[in-house]
């Protein structure tokens, strides 16, 4: 037991590690797609910015307004991040001997709840602003949520297993380029998008729209705590993607993958633009939700063959 908690705390650090570097990669990459160079004055080519941003959102002064909820105001800001965090368990369970085969609905349980702390954060913020998000939050979940789990379904009726050991090892084994450049994984990618309100579904932070959106009202170490929870989570899905679609072959490959798709996604932000909403909600629901279903008809006409 001592053991898992000691592996579990290593995972965290190196996930708190990760995700500060990856603000840098972001902010140095998006620099010089807009030909300029990003952060290059705090330490070697910039390599300290992320810290010295850290240290400056710490030590701010947090504000408070009186229409605040304040005990669920920070609750729902704290909560953010845990959940990131716990989300991470997955990798513990996949990387020891504990014997867990329902990894895929601890993930739909997870996926579930992170729109319940963003409808938190923009309720106990009492802001016009703050509530627009979350109601944008809100529909657009409903919309994302059911191409991405009716996915994960998909792929557990193709193993017949809540395992994510034997998913990974089975994606391995057959077809690996195939697997690699299927519809599915570009669906699940464009649904992935939606659930870290990545651009082009961005509609939550919606800058030239709703100023900040939902966090609008969030300052110092509280906004600092959203921010790592974002990017922690980019991490986190690039993990997923990299386990159900290429296969668990080896530490160094699934670093490589997961490195890959975090890129692809910071580069997304900074080549398309934000779309429109009633787009995104045709997408999901005319494009990518018809294909899952297909899917669902072919596999299933297979079995019974």
């Amino acid at each position: 037991m001592i053991y898992l908690f000691i592996n579990y705390f290593f995972i965290m650090l190196g996930v708190l590690i990760s995700l500060s570097f990856l603000t840098l990669v972001e902010r140095k990459l998006l620099g010089y797609i807009q030909v300029r160079k990003g952060p290059n004055k705090v330490g070697l080519v910039g390599v300290f910015q992320p810290f010295s941003d850290a240290i400056k959102l710490f030590t701010k002064e947090v504000i408070f307004f009186s229409s605040f909820n304040k005990y669920l105001f920070c609750f729902s800001s704290m909560m953010i991040l845990v959940y990131m965090l716990l989300s991470w368990v997955i990798l513990l369970i996949f990387t020891s001997d504990i014997m867990f085969d329902l990894c895929l609905l601890f993930i739909f349980v997870f996926f579930g709840l992170s729109i319940y702390l963003t409808m938190l954060m923009g309720w106990s913020s009492n802001s016009l602003y703050s509530a627009l998000g979350m109601l944008r939050g809100i529909i657009q979940s409903v919309s994302y949520e059911v191409s991405l789990m009716l996915l994960l379904t998909l792929l557990i009726l193709v193993e017949m297993n809540f395992s994510l050991y034997n998913i990974s090892n089975f994606n391995q084994s057959v077809y690996e380029i195939y697997n690699f450049f299927s519809p599915l994984s570009l669906m699940f990618f464009v649904s992935v998008l939606g659930e870290l309100n990545r651009t082009p579904f961005d509609f939550l932070e919606g800058e030239s729209e709703l100023v900040s959106g939902f966090n609008i009202e969030y300052s110092s170490s509280f906004f600092a705590l959203i921010f790592m929870a974002e990017y922690g989570l980019i991490i986190y899905m690039s993990f997923l993607w990299s386990l159900f679609f290429w296969g668990f072959i080896n530490v160094f490959n699934l670093f490589i993958f997961v490195v890959i798709m975090s890129l692809i996604i910071i580069l997304i932000r900074g080549v398309l633009p934000r779309f429109r909403y009633d787009f995104m909600m045709m997408m999901f629901w005319k494009g990518i939700l018809p294909i899952v279903l297909f899917y669902y008809l072919y596999i299933l006409g297979l079995m019974m063959y």
